[in-house]
C-alpha cells in the first residue's frame, strides 16, 4: 500500500465536528478513507500555483473533499475570456483578483476550509518560503519558465508536484518529485523554444478539458495524501479529447538529471532567463526600421485618405470572428509567398490580435527589402479599445 504524505500518528490528527462528519459522510464510509482518512485530510496542506483553468477545478476539488489547508498563489485578475474555463469564477468577478474570488468560492464550497492566499508572482525570490510550510503542491501555472520554477521548488523542498499541462484538446499529468520517482527535468530537461508552444490565449483550448486534468490532480492528490492506490509517480497520463483516449507512457528518474538525479541545482535560478524570454523579447522587438503606429492614429489617416495597404496577419478563423473594415488578409505564415502582393510605394500598415505576430511580419518585409512599414500597436483589440467598440474580443 501507497505511504501518505502525512506524517502524523492518528491521535495528533486533527478531529471532526458533527457537521463534518455529516458533510463528509461519503467519504467516512469508503473503507480506503473513513475517519482517519477524513482527519489526514483535515491535517493536509496544499499549495496551488496558479487560479486559473487548472487551479479552478483541483481547489474546488479539493476544498470539497476537506483538505484542511490550501494555499493559492495567483496575482492575475478575473477576466471574461476565463470564464469559458476557470469555472471557480463567475461574470460578477470580472476585474477582481484572482485570489480574491476564488477565495470567496472556496469558503461557499466549504468554511471549514482555511486558505492562505498569496497574491504575488511565483518567483524565485520567494517560491521557497511559500512552499516550504505545504505537504504538496500543485502545478497549475500555463507557462513554462514557472513550471521548472515549480518543479525546482519541489525538489529542493522534498514535496511531491503534481503536474498537468493542456493545451487546444490536449492535457497531461504525473506526480514529480517524490524521492524514488521522477521529476519535471527528467522529462523535459531543456524547455522548447520560445514561442514554439503557444499559449492558451494564442492557441486556444477547449473550455472542459482543465476540468478534465485538473480533476485528475485533485485526485492524485488525495490519494497522496490518503496514502492510497496507484499514483502517477513514474508515469505520465496523456489525454486525448478529441478520440477520448487515455494513455500513460512510463517514465524513469534520471540519474543524471540536475535537479533530482546529480542535485548539481542547489538554488533556484532565473527561469525567465533559462527560457530564453528575454532573447525572445528582443527578437520579437524587430529591426529598429520598423515604426509603431497607435490605432487611433492609423484610423485617422485612413480616414483623412493616405494610401496605406492595411494588412490582416492573423489566420482565416480569426479574421472571421472580425476584422478592420478596408483590411485584407495575409496570414504570418504565407508572408514569403505574398511579397509580390505588396507595392513597395504604399506605406504597409500590419496588425494581428496583439501586436506580436504583426511585428515578426513587418520584420520579414523588411529584410524583402520593404522600407514603409508600419506595426499597429496592441492589433485588433486595442482597436476596438480605441477605435471600434463594436469589433468582438476575443
Amino acid at each position: 500500500m501507497a505511504t501518505s504524505v502525512i506524517d502524523a500518528p492518528s491521535a495528533q490528527l486533527p478531529g471532526l465536528s458533527n457537521d463534518e462528519i455529516h458533510r463528509y459522510s461519503r467519504h467516512l464510509i469508503l473503507p480506503d478513507v473513513g475517519m482517519t482518512g477524513q482527519r489526514t485530510l483535515k491535517q493536509a496542506r496544499v499549495l496551488l500555483i496558479g487560479a486559473g483553468g487548472l487551479g479552478s477545478p483541483t481547489a474546488l476539488y479539493l476544498a470539497a473533499a476537506g483538505i484542511g489547508t490550501l494555499g493559492l498563489v495567483d496575482f492575475d485578475v478575473v477576466d471574461v475570456t476565463n470564464l469559458q474555463r476557470q469555472i471557480i469564477h463567475g461574470t460578477k468577478d470580472v476585474g477582481r483578483p484572482k485570489i480574491a474570488s476564488a477565495k470567496d468560492r472556496i469558503a461557499d464550497v466549504n468554511p471549514h476550509v482555511h486558505v492562505e492566499a498569496f497574491e504575488t508572482p511565483f518567483t524565485s525570490a520567494n517560491a521557497l518560503e511559500i512552499a516550504k510550510d505545504f505537504d504538496i503542491i500543485v502545478d497549475g501555472t500555463d507557462n513554462f519558465a514557472t513550471r521548472y520554477l515549480t518543479n525546482d521548488t519541489a525538489v529542493l523542498l522534498g514535496k511531491p508536484n503534481v503536474y498537468g499541462s493542456i493545451f487546444r484538446f490536449d492535457g497531461q499529468s504525473s506526480v514529480f518529485a517524490t524521492e524514488d520517482g521522477p521529476c519535471y527535468r527528467c522529462l523535459f530537461r531543456e524547455p522548447p523554444p520560445p514561442g514554439l508552444v503557444p499559449s492558451c490565449a494564442e492557441g486556444g483550448v477547449l473550455g472542459v478539458l482543465p476540468g478534465l486534468i485538473g480533476t485528475i490532480q485533485a485526485t492524485e492528490t488525495i490519494k497522496l495524501i490518503l496514502g492510497v492506490g496507484d499514483s502517477l509517480i513514474g508515469r505520465l497520463l496523456l489525454v486525448d479529447t478529441l478520440s477520448m483516449q487515455f494513455r500513460t507512457v512510463n517514465i524513469r528518474k534520471d540519474p543524471t538529471c540536475p535537479a533530482c538525479g546529480t542535485h548539481e541545482i542547489q538554488e533556484l535560478i532565473d527561469y525567465e532567463e533559462f527560457c530564453g524570454i528575454p532573447q525572445a523579447a528582443a527578437a520579437e522587438a524587430g529591426p529598429a526600421e520598423i515604426q509603431d503606429i497607435t490605432p487611433r492614429a492609423l484610423s485617422d489617416r485612413l480616414k483623412r485618405g493616405d494610401h496605406i495597404d492595411l494588412v490582416d496577419v492573423r489566420e482565416p478563423f480569426e479574421w472571421e470572428i472580425g476584422h478592420v473594415a478596408g483590411a485584407r488578409l495575409v496570414p504570418l505564415g504565407t508572408i514569403p509567398e505574398a511579397i509580390s502582393t505588396f507595392d513597395p510605394s504604399r506605406e504597409i500598415a500590419l496588425y494581428c490580435k496583439g501586436g506580436v505576430r504583426s511585428r515578426k511580419a513587418a520584420a520579414a518585409l523588411i529584410d524583402a527589402g520593404f522600407t514603409r512599414v508600419l506595426n499597429v500597436e496592441g492589433g485588433i483589440l486595442r482597436w476596438a479599445d480605441d477605435v471600434d467598440p463594436t469589433l468582438p474580443k476575443y
